[in-house]
């Protein structure tokens, strides 16, 4: 999704409390990534524990074996952090738009000739600090460009009603 300007219509970038709005929307839905891929690992981790693939250290409960599991909790949360961060890698990357982003009519472009790659968003993720670099935006009045657009190349702006339908990405 490469902005060249000849050929784009002129969209303004995001303020920062629309990036907000956009934001609040995808921590619901990443929430619920999150919630079913821990479930997905708990499940599978159960029926292993109960069949014996797995160790039982002695422990009669599955809960009492993962709750003292250092193992298995790293294990978790990591399966769980990989699928939100994968949430947002393949948005970004096919079609620049998160759930969130829709609904506030935001997209994702990319200020270079270069199309957004995965490693890309993957350096978007990690230099927005957690939603932090989006700060920088109430500062920056003149470019509203968080810390995660300017390392990255990227920027985040408006679209129009018409513009913000999949079969009009192809115009844009």
């Amino acid at each position: 999704m490469s902005r060249d300007a000849e050929s784009l219509p002129s969209f303004p970038r995001a303020s920062f409390f629309r990036r907000l709005a956009a934001m609040i929307y995808d921590i619901l839905v990443a929430v619920a990534v999150g919630m079913c891929a821990g479930l997905i690992f708990l499940v599978v981790t159960l029926i292993s524990f109960q069949n014996g693939w797995i160790d039982q250290q002695g422990y009669a409960h599955f809960m009492d074996f993962f709750q003292q599991s250092l193992l298995f909790n790293t294990l978790a949360q990591a399966w769980v952090g990989l699928w939100i961060v994968g949430f947002f890698l393949w948005f970004w990357k096919n079609g620049g738009q998160t759930i969130g982003m829709r609904a506030w009519r935001l997209r994702l472009f990319s200020t270079t000739d270069q199309p957004m790659s995965y490693g890309r968003a993957l350096l978007r993720i990690v230099c927005s600090l957690g939603g932090l670099g989006t700060l920088l935006v109430l500062f920056d009045f003149k470019n509203k460009q968080a810390l995660q657009d300017r390392i990255a190349n990227t920027e985040m702006l408006v679209l129009s009603i018409d513009a913000n339908h999949h079969k009009a990405w192809e115009n844009i």
